[in-house]
């Protein structure tokens, strides 16, 4: 199992710097996270960590080349439930990150279904919920199979959060060879279901993971939000159940992948050396 960071550890740095920063702290694989298309200010001059959907791929592999970091994920986080609108990162935004993702030589494509922001997107029911999200990764699964490349669906989302709407998705989908899971430890706690049963349920399917545990104050949320950005705690100081979740996938035949999503140096290193340890002893 390779253990990696988000490439969002320090606010307000450039992504050269944030390569650096997670090499640093003794990890050496990184997702793409943040990302835009076009141009951003925030690059040009540099307190963002953004990664244009338009750049040249030689810019960003020198970066990552220069600091030591092998890219393993290119994260393509999406609004699927609103209506299409130019403002909206959607199936165009996805498309772009697969191709970008593809002459990276990046092999996983995470994204999600978000949050709604309109009225029309709260009131969808569940199978107009699954609809607009097919409807709306058709395109890009297409995209990823030409390419070899795999889109991975994160729980994070009233819909990926729940274990039969994440089964929905995927078997309306009908693209075994593409489509697989980024488990969201954290994430799918927050949403109310069981991350070990994602594990149970989906097996082999799940090709990476995003590492977070939530502290018990954050129980009175459970199910009522849906994902969070990075967590706060080291991994195994909250309540989702960690080791086992490590076992469980070991079990299941992972060997994959993974990205802390903890925010802070020290956080961000007792969860490597935990997990670490974790991983070696599971059986």
């Amino acid at each position: 199992m390779k253990i990696g960071c988000f490439a969002l550890v320090e606010p307000f740095r450039s992504l050269e710097r944030q390569f650096q920063a997670i090499k640093e702290m003794g990890i050496s694989c990184a997702d793409l996270t943040d990302n835009h298309q076009g141009g951003m200010l925030g690059v040009e001059y540099g307190f963002a960590a953004s990664v244009s959907l338009d750049s040249h791929p030689a810019k960003i592999r020198d970066l990552a080349a220069s600091a030591g970091i092998e890219l393993t994920a290119f994260c393509a986080h999406a609004n699927l439930l609103d209506p299409p609108s130019p403002d909206i990162y959607s199936t165009n935004e996805i498309i772009k990150a697969i191709r970008l993702a593809a002459l990276l030589g990046i092999k996983d494509v995470i994204t999600t279904e978000g949050d709604p922001k309109t009225v029309f997107g709260e009131h969808l029911t569940r199978g107009e919920q699954i609809f607009a999200m097919v409807e709306k990764l058709r395109s890009p699964v297409q995209w990823a199979a030409e390419l070899g490349v795999k889109l991975l669906l994160e729980p994070h989302g009233r819909v990926t959060d729940t274990i039969d709407g994440m089964a929905a998705v995927l078997d309306k989908l009908d693209h075994p060879e593409t489509v697989g899971i980024c488990l969201d430890t954290g994430n799918s706690w927050l949403g109310g279901a069981e991350p070990l049963d994602y594990v149970k349920t989906f097996g082999k399917r799940i090709q990476h993971v995003h590492w977070k545990d939530m502290p018990e104050s954050w129980l009175p949320k459970r199910g009522k939000i849906y994902g969070c950005g990075m967590g706060v705690i080291p991994l195994g100081d909250g309540v989702v159940g960690i080791p086992a979740i490590v076992k469980a996938l070991k079990q299941s035949g992972f060997d994959g992948a993974t990205t802390l999503e903890i925010f802070g140096e020290e956080n961000v290193k007792l969860s490597a050396k935990r997990l670490s340890e974790w991983w070696r002893a599971a059986v």
